[in-house]
């Protein structure tokens, strides 16, 4: 179903050039991407987000959106002295739709972006986002963004900004991983300490390598103790080495979200 997902997004994807100020265009009444400013980071990095607002009843998807929903992804490739993007995410919301989960936003989402520099002087943000916006129906879209970045002054911006990473999962250390070899791939069994999140919990395992297919995680939990068990499958089908520690491992539910990033064998 994902994969049949992706590759209908990458066909019927909806052009829209979402630079700010917004014009009005095809789409827009769906949703609007602007980008925030933010200000310069004390490590010389800039803090700035971009931030989409969606029609009332629409809603989009986090960066692993669960049993449904299309990924969203991003090309920074256009931008001027940039040398690497890394998005903070906010801690998604739980749904249910037709018999399926998915982990998104309604509203808004406001995405924290911690852009390196590759050198000194002025950042240009320029690249695309493509999303799928989402009601009754799955409209993908794709937003142009254009952006300078000046050393100057945060616009006012660093507000939501703020709020949104306050907003992030919290993190969890002490996570233990067992791997073993399967048919296609690997099946990898978390086990994580964390406190009952009510009685919909669910979790995703996701590798940095997203040519990777990781299957929907079974979560199983004794007191607070949690096994989640996910399939790993690589183009080659074949058995293959896992960096336990470039694992990131989420769980979501009653309102709040924890993350391992990384986790040790046995």
């Amino acid at each position: 179903m994902m994969k049949t997902l992706s590759l209908l997004f990458r066909s019927a994807a909806l052009c829209l050039a979402l630079t700010p100020p917004l014009a009005a265009q095809e789409g827009a009444d769906l949703t609007r991407v602007e980008v925030l400013p933010g200000w310069q980071m004390e490590n010389g990095h800039r803090m700035a987000a971009l931030r989409v607002r969606l029609a009332p009843g629409w809603h989009t998807y986090w960066r692993a959106p669960g049993e449904a929903g299309i990924p969203p992804s991003f090309d920074w490739s256009g931008s001027r002295n940039v040398a690497r993007v890394t998005p903070h995410w906010p801690a998604p919301a739980l749904y249910d739709q037709n018999g399926m989960w998915y982990l998104g936003y309604e509203q808004e989402l406001v995405l924290p972006l911690e852009i390196t520099p590759s050198g000194p002087g002025e950042l240009h943000l320029a690249g695309t986002m493509d999303l799928g916006v989402c009601n009754d129906i799955c409209v993908p879209m794709r937003a142009e963004i254009s952006a300078p970045l000046s050393a100057s002054g945060d616009g006012g911006t660093s507000a939501p900004i703020r709020a949104a990473l306050a907003d992030r999962p919290e993190r969890l250390s002490g996570a233990r991983c067992e791997a073993a070899p399967i048919k296609d791939g690997m099946r990898l069994v978390a086990t994580l300490a964390l406190p009952d999140l009510g009685p919909r919990e669910v979790a995703v395992i996701e590798h940095p390598d997203k040519a990777i297919w990781v299957s929907e995680s079974a979560l199983r939990r004794a007191g607070q103790t949690v096994e989640i068990a996910s399939d790993l499958v690589p183009e080659t089908a074949q058995p293959f080495f896992i960096d336990r520690s470039e694992l990131t491992i989420t769980v979501i539910g009653g309102g709040k979200a924890y993350e391992a990033q990384g986790c040790t064998g046995g």
